[in-house]
């Protein structure tokens, strides 16, 4: 289990907040409870006050009074900064050794090297931020495509949050309905034949299911889906793989077995993350090195969003899948829906007179001239269940959308068991549940171990 980083630490803490590399410029950030004029006095040789947010230019020198570069200070007093304590920023050259050495410099003037993710764990701890808004900074960084900044950004602000703690704000209106009445009966508060409240208990269940399906799609800008193609070899998954990619990423030759080994490559589609993943012809051999490639791509298959199928369309005699893989059905995931199979090559076939388009979960099309590539795109966004960008996406995670789906079972259990034996009790209890459940996804209630595992996920200098 990954330690819990939450100690509410008040020590001074200093990390690089620039990615690692060589660049023009390099920033340093520290944060901390304590006084950090004695660093600034430290680093500038001098007695320097800062004003707040202001930048100042100065030389910072070692212990031995060297100049170890020259740049900019910023000041950021508490509870003004982004983890709510005196902040530093340390604005110099973007070079490795040059960093270190002023990290070192820090170190030596009484700060600890920072933990991943704790400057935003201080953000959380002294509520600048909650946890939604903290993994948004995360994810923002990783954005692989404009949307997800976007719904990184949304997040960020708390668009999120604020759905969510309006939707808490009404759980808590109602358990207070249903429990004044269970326990104060001589006022003789009917809640159970109140139409309002069963209203509104529909609308909390409608509400959560729309939460649940913007998460979702946020979640899809986020994680992306791995996409794997399989198929006897020499069947074109290398050629489809360049095509889908627009660039040459894998080895395409006229003999069998070119592709030994599993090849990977990220793509966008649509703001989507395509992980898409080329694997080893399946078949039978001898030969050892194909027998691994062929297990590693069995493995592949086995953890697969979406499977595509390749088929060499001037080599089938069928397009049912019983008939095509009769040997290795069995293998295949039972959920037919993530099997898409591919006639390729029609260029080289009768099947190329037809209009190369989707029909189910059978595509026609050419690797070779591009023909049936745009279907193929738009089908594999059907298939993950992706709509149309909307605005109010926000960034989500598949924690998220677990918190919601148990929110929202909690709800629809407590609409059932309020329908069919008027259990006020039993609804009390599962909008209890379902709050709670809420609350995990802020952090209101989330366990200490979950937020130790959350923060340490992120980069060091955040």
């Amino acid at each position: 289990m990954t330690e819990t980083v939450l100690k509410n630490s008040t020590d001074t803490i200093v990390a690089v907040a620039t990615a690692a590399g060589r660049a023009g410029v390099g920033v340093i950030r520290v944060s901390g409870t304590e006084d950090l004029q004695p660093i600034v006095n430290a680093l500038l040789g001098r007695e320097q006050q800062l004003t707040p947010r202001q930048a100042h230019y100065g030389c910072f020198i070692d212990a031995e009074g060297y100049t170890i570069d020259q740049g900019l200070l910023l000041y950021f007093p508490s509870p003004n900064s982004f983890t709510g304590e005196n902040v530093l920023e340390i604005q110099g050259h973007g070079g490795p050794l040059v960093l270190d050495m002023l990290v070192n410099r820090c170190v030596e003037l009484g700060a600890r090297l920072a933990r991943p993710g704790e400057f935003s764990e201080r953000a959380f701890l002294n509520n600048k931020l909650d946890l939604v808004q903290a993994e948004a900074i995360a994810d923002l960084i990783d954005a692989a495509s404009a949307r997800a900044v976007r719904s990184a950004n949304r997040s960020l602000q708390g668009e999120f949050s604020k759905q969510i703690h309006q939707l808490v704000e009404r759980m808590i209106g109602l358990r207070v309905y249903i429990e004044a009445a269970i326990d104060f009966p001589e006022e003789e508060i009917d809640f159970l034949a109140d139409d309002r409240m069963r209203s509104d208990l529909s609308c909390l269940a409608e509400e959560l299911q729309q939460i649940k399906m913007s998460a979702e799609q946020g979640a899809l800008l986020r994680d992306g889906i791995t996409v794997v193609l399989a198929g006897k070899p020499n069947a074109g998954k290398s050629s489809l793989l360049n095509a889908l990619a627009k660039q040459d990423r894998a080895i395409v030759t006229p003999i069998a077995g070119t592709t030994r080994d599993v090849l990977r490559e990220r793509i966008t589609l649509d703001g989507v993350p395509l992980n898409i993943v080329d694997t080893a012809g399946l078949r039978a051999t001898q030969d050892s090195v194909e027998q691994q490639g062929v297990l590693r791509a069995w493995r592949e298959i086995e953890t697969a969003d979406v499977i595509l199928l390749v088929v060499d369309a001037s080599d089938s005699p069928s397009m049912e899948l019983e008939t095509l893989w009769p040997e290795y059905l069995q293998r295949f995931p039972n959920d037919r829906h993530k099997i898409m199979v591919l006639f390729n090559k029609i260029d080289l076939c009768e099947m190329a007179k037809p209009a190369a388009e989707a029909t189910g979960n059978y595509i026609a099309l050419s690797a070779k001239t591009g023909v049936g590539i745009d279907s193929l795109r738009t089908e594999l966004l059907k298939t993950v269940g992706f709509q149309e960008f909307s605005e109010d996406v926000f960034c989500a995670r598949r924690r998220h959308i677990d918190a919601v789906a148990k929110a929202s079972v909690s709800v629809n259990s407590g609409i059932d068991q309020l329908m069919a034996s008027n259990a006020g009790e039993l609804l009390a209890e599962d909008l209890r549940q379902a709050q709670q459940y809420l609350g995990e996804i802020t952090g209101e209630v989330t366990p200490d171990d979950l937020l130790g595992h959350i923060f340490s996920s992120f980069c060091i200098g955040k």
